[in-house]
């Protein structure tokens, strides 16, 4: 495909649309701790992303579902329980987070690691780096 076909197809780009979609303070965050630590409820990630507050959680949570990307369930308990859960959608994010998180062990691992020991994605999750299919 030569560059203007190229040109012609794409109305915007493929790689800013995706920072519009999740790149709000606070947004990835979220994401990652659903993908990587399986963090479901509002008070998990309150707890474990700095700085974040509870207006702004609220608000990304509710952004991320008009975005198709979380799904929110309400159980009818006392006292009331919500969880939040990936969709299809969001599960494709999964390699994304995987390779920036590659990356960062590859390139900066004095950063990363206590020991500042290089180390790879499969050494420390146990598991491949996801690719989307």
């Amino acid at each position: 495909m030569d560059n203007l076909t190229l040109e012609h197809m794409i109305k915007n780009c493929p790689v800013d649309n995706t920072f519009k979609i999740i790149g709000k303070k606070f947004t990835f965050h979220i994401i990652r701790n659903m993908a990587m630590r399986n963090q479901t409820r509002f008070n998990e990630f309150l707890g474990t992303i700095e700085n974040i507050n509870p207006k702004t959680l609220s608000l990304r949570l509710k952004e991320l579902e008009e975005t198709d990307l979380i799904e929110r369930t309400v159980y009818d308990e006392i006292p009331i329980r919500i969880e939040y859960t990936l969709t299809k959608k969001g599960k494709d994010l999964q390699g994304i987070i995987d390779q920036m998180a590659a990356f960062s062990m590859k390139h900066y691992p004095k950063i990363v690691f206590k020991d500042g020991k290089k180390r790879n994605y499969k050494q420390v999750f146990k598991k491949p780096v996801t690719v989307l299919h």
